[in-house]
């Protein structure tokens, strides 16, 4: 087999590796979106009620049943807080990814903020030009009643 036919079999077998990869995690998402909104409230107490019920029957009775028993009962605590844990471990990864992603955002929206004035920017006006534009309070007629809009005090000239 030469070298291209080797480069296109790789290629190929790269597309179909992450191909799968995709489905895999969709299908993993349907999964965890399904087995979360599965469980409500009415099965887990159903669940729980009959967990316990079979536990009881499968047991001998006796002390030595007694004390078995509540292992199993820390067995079970013990993975329910594992389990836990673990989702807890899994949705800070989540926000801590947001949070990483929004930082990102946030610095590309400032550097284009910070940008786009310096490419817009009009030639320095003068210091006689620009002063009153700093304060519009000056130019409004001391006997109007009517205080300028702000869009009115940014303008040189008022439109009334």
């Amino acid at each position: 087999m030469n070298f291209e036919a080797l480069r296109q079999r790789v290629q190929r077998a790269e597309l179909v590796v992450a191909v799968r990869v995709e489905k895999t995690r969709s299908s993993w998402s349907t999964l965890s979106t399904v087995w979360r909104t599965g469980w409500t409230p009415l099965r887990i107490i159903t669940v729980g009620l009959a967990g316990g019920f079979l536990a009881g029957k499968l047991e001998p009775t006796g002390l030595g049943a007694k004390v078995q028993g509540a292992r199993w009962l820390q067995m079970i605590g013990s993975v329910s807080n594992l389990v836990a844990s673990t989702q807890a471990a899994f949705a800070s990864m989540q926000a801590s990814e947001a949070a990483d992603t929004a930082e990102q955002a946030a610095d590309k929206v400032d550097d284009a903020a910070d940008q786009a004035p310096r490419q817009a920017a009009p030639a320095p006006a003068p210091a006689a030009a620009a002063a009153p534009r700093l304060n519009p309070e000056r130019r409004a007629d001391p006997a109007s009643p009517h205080q300028p809009q702000p869009a009115e005090a940014a303008t040189d000239i008022s439109e009334r």
